[in-house]
């Protein structure tokens, strides 16, 4: 048995899933896996389009095999360097000696500084070469820092394939689908697809969108990427959350209420928080507790939501470690064009509040600190409740003020 699939008449799906890895870059939680991705071209001449990690490279070895059925191996394209992508090309070097590799010229480089022997074996291609392999011609895409600064894409002018490196990938195994309608990918994959993009590639939202330009101009009836499914249809869904996380806009409208409490009184303020704005009508609502959840899942929240409220408790004077974490990597994501709330406490000299302001005006751009905040002693009193209201209100009217600002440019567009 093997785990090849078709995804047109002459390209197949070679790669697999890893569902024992626990930190995907042994930072980020995958707690359902991650697929691999590699694809094969059997035309006049048979091309591998990328390599995989050492996890699946027995499965990997065995669908290339088993799809070449005798055939030579004659080209290796590869998109991406990083180590998930590129494990298995010094073995595929060996094992098909007459084997061409295809790459840009910092993918060449970066081929010899992990120490692969690629001698002679390869073809450095930029931004606009195209290679004919038979009926099928590519050209290449170079895509800079999406998310290495070596990346290509392919796109190949016969089929309308495009080959998109990390991009349009996800989070998940795909335990034996391979299309993105093969599953509903809106209630069962958006959450994880949006975290392996804000995570991974979302600090480069500027090289993303040069990206989107380009794509725009081909005609592409399949997308494959390095990890996820292959889409097929449904493409305006997909660009869109694109377009929407590289630049930083946010999905929808709603409110992170992300807490970092040691004892439980600042939790309550956030759950009172909650209450109030469920009240309200706004139920949209994800409450975290920052010393639980990974920060990558908080990340993905903060790129979702149009409003994030911090609470959080003062520690040694200052902003409590799990909260300053979380500051500090929305901060090197470029998390932006979000309107932040603040709520602190502490039993002695609170200091929460101001250093996260000061941190937000100082450290990130286009964040709009909303003047209303909630300062507890200890614990969350009766006499609080107008400054809850009134931080309840100002969420409200920032979302206001967005959605006419959303108005106003689109009006001017027409």
């Amino acid at each position: 048995m093997y785990t090849v699939r078709k995804v047109t008449d002459d390209l197949y799906y070679v790669g697999g899933d890893d569902r024992r890895l626990a930190l995907f870059e042994n930072i980020f939680p995958i707690p359902q896996g991650v697929s691999y991705n590699s694809y094969l071209l059997m035309d006049e001449k048979t091309v591998l389009i990328d390599s995989i990690d050492w996890a699946v490279t027995r499965e990997y070895m065995v669908n290339i095999a088993r799809v070449l059925d005798g055939r030579d191996l004659d080209y290796m394209i590869v998109h991406h360097m990083e180590p998930d992508h590129c494990s298995a090309i010094e073995l595929m070097l060996q094992r098909y000696p007459n084997m061409k590799i295809i790459s840009s010229e910092k993918g060449v480089m970066f081929m010899r500084q992990f120490g692969y022997h690629v001698d002679d074996r390869y073809i450095e291609v930029k931004e606009g070469d195209t290679f004919s392999f038979g009926k099928h011609e590519f050209t290449f895409v170079e895509a800079p820092m999406v998310h290495w600064p070596e990346v290509l894409m392919t796109y190949d002018l016969t089929d309308k394939v495009l080959f998109s490196a990390d991009a349009f990938g996800s989070f998940k195994s795909n335990d034996g689908r391979l299309f993105a309608d093969e599953v509903n990918w809106d209630r069962d994959w958006l959450d994880e697809g949006r975290r392996y993009f804000t995570n991974i590639v979302g600090k480069y939202g500027t090289f993303v969108q040069a990206v989107l330009k380009k794509a725009a101009g081909l005609d592409i009836k399949y997308i494959c990427p390095l990890h996820g499914l292959v889409w097929r249809k449904d493409f305006g869904y997909i660009l869109d959350k694109y377009d929407k996380w590289s630049s930083y806009q946010p999905e929808e409208e709603g409110v992170l209420i992300a807490y970092a409490s040691m004892y439980g009184n600042t939790e309550y303020a956030a759950q009172a928080l909650a209450s109030k704005l469920a009240e309200r009508g706004m139920t949209n609502i994800s409450l975290r507790d920052v010393s639980s959840t990974d920060v990558s899942y908080l990340i993905a929240d903060a790129f979702k939501y149009s409003n994030i409220v911090l609470a959080s408790v003062t520690y040694n004077l200052g902003i409590y470690p799990k909260m300053k974490d979380f500051i500090n990597d929305m901060a090197a994501l470029n998390v932006q064009n979000r309107a932040v709330s603040l709520i602190d406490n502490g039993t002695w000299a609170p200091t929460a509040a101001d250093k996260m302001e000061k941190f937000l005006d100082e450290e990130m751009k286009l964040i709009d600190v909303l003047p209303e905040q909630v300062n507890m002693v200890s614990s969350l009193k009766s006499a609080k409740e107008p400054d809850m209201d009134a931080l309840v209100d100002g969420i409200f009217e920032s979302m206001k003020k967005r959605r006419e600002e959303v108005q106003k440019a689109k009006d001017q567009k027409k």
